[in-house]
């Protein structure tokens, strides 16, 4: 440890401010630049690669956003603070976040990812503002790390991003697992569905259990934090990691306010499994027999929800609304059959998430050991 070296951590980072083009000029738009806000790397995940808006070049050109470039970090420093993601190609940014770069000859961005990913909650302890925590650039100059030689630097960070790659690979492997029984289920009851099908509604097939929700505020989830951790869902994600759970099993979860649909009128979806913990604001539902969640799951994921979507600043969907929309009565040797030629994608799927969870704790717990010192890696 005599070769670690005590700094802050504004030494050994550039801080890149963005900025949002003028909504009300249509020409900085919708063009081919990427253009980052929180909800895109708000995921967990190591690597962002796509953006819900994009930009121009006059855009570009005409607003205070920067360019990043690949492997440039990104984090959220006002409203929700603290996310942090990797670019795996070019994006711009809005305000609402820094750009983050190593320094030349004092680290490396995969260093500095996972030292930010280690000192997250001293951002958070040291940030500013009222309602609204905010991290200023002045924040980084506050937080004392150790700095080891750049060559172990870069062994740390190969170590998590080994762990962080396989679970990349995992969540690829599941997307494609996703999409192929989706296009199976499109072509059977989507493209070949039939008029004599009789007309039915979701309520009859399946069964809600929102009265076993329990919402737990951000100090209460804080004091959560021992022993094993299970996901703590919100209505478009998982929020937070804490170590109890309110359901165990395999459920679907549908946004029932505020973030519930995407652009194109489709519902917020996760598929959740295993221990769990759920807020008041997604749907928990199972199916009835003859259909699994998986073919429910997917019946949502290509249904538009438009019309039993309620409130113009609020947008939710009261279980009223849910119960009613409507569900063909399918044929029950259809639903067989694709429940076996499904399962198959739906068992792996499972393992993937299984494996992913446990690459998940290893990290977590690697990742302060490596960067305090107390485990060393060869060089």
């Amino acid at each position: 440890m005599s070769s670690w070296r005590e700094c802050k951590l504004g030494d050994v980072v550039e801080i890149i401010g963005g900025g949002t083009p003028k909504t009300s000029c249509a020409e900085y738009w919708n063009g081919n630049i990427p253009w980052l806000s929180v909800v895109d790397f708000n995921t967990g995940k190591k690597y962002v690669s796509k953006t819900e808006k994009t930009i121009t070049e006059e855009g570009l050109k005409n607003s205070s956003t920067k360019l990043l470039q690949k492997n440039d970090i990104i984090i959220s420093a006002r409203g929700t603070v603290g996310a942090l993601a990797m670019l795996d190609k070019p994006m711009a940014f809005n305000q609402s976040c820094y750009g983050i770069r190593a320094k030349e000859n004092e680290s490396t961005n995969d260093y500095i990812f996972y030292l930010l990913k280690d000192t997250v909650n001293q951002l958070l302890q040291i940030s500013h503002g009222g309602v609204f925590d905010t991290i200023t650039r002045a924040t980084f100059d506050e937080i004392d790390i150790s700095l080891p030689p750049l060559e172990e630097q870069k062994a740390i960070a190969e170590v998590l991003s080994s762990l962080d790659d396989k679970i990349d690979l995992l969540h690829r492997q599941n997307h494609t697992l996703e999409s192929l029984a989706q296009t199976l289920f499109r072509q059977w009851f989507i493209e070949e569905a039939k008029e004599e099908w009789e007309d039915g509604i979701l309520g009859e097939v399946i069964e809600i259990f929102d009265n076993k929700r329990i919402p737990l505020s951000k100090m209460e989830r804080d004091k959560m934090k021992d022993g094993e951790l299970y996901p703590y869902y919100g209505a478009a994600q998982i929020m937070d990691y804490v170590n109890d759970f309110i359901f165990d099993g395999e459920y679907i979860l549908m946004g029932e306010d505020g973030t519930v649909r995407t652009d194109e009128g489709y519902p917020i979806l996760q598929y959740a499994t295993g221990k769990f913990w759920v807020n008041n604001h997604t749907h928990v539902l199972q199916a009835k027999e003859p259909y699994s969640n998986f073919f429910i799951w997917n019946y949502l994921a290509e249904k538009n929800i438009d019309e039993i979507v309620t409130g113009a600043v609020q947008p939710k969907i009261n279980q009223g609304n849910l119960k009613s929309l409507d569900f063909p009565k399918y044929p029950l040797d259809l639903i067989q059959a694709f429940n076996e030629q499904s399962q198959a994608f739906f068992e792996k799927r499972n393992q993937n998430k299984k494996q992913i969870q446990t690459l998940e704790n290893l990290r977590d717990t690697l990742l302060p050991k490596l960067l305090s010192g107390e485990v060393r890696v060869e060089i």
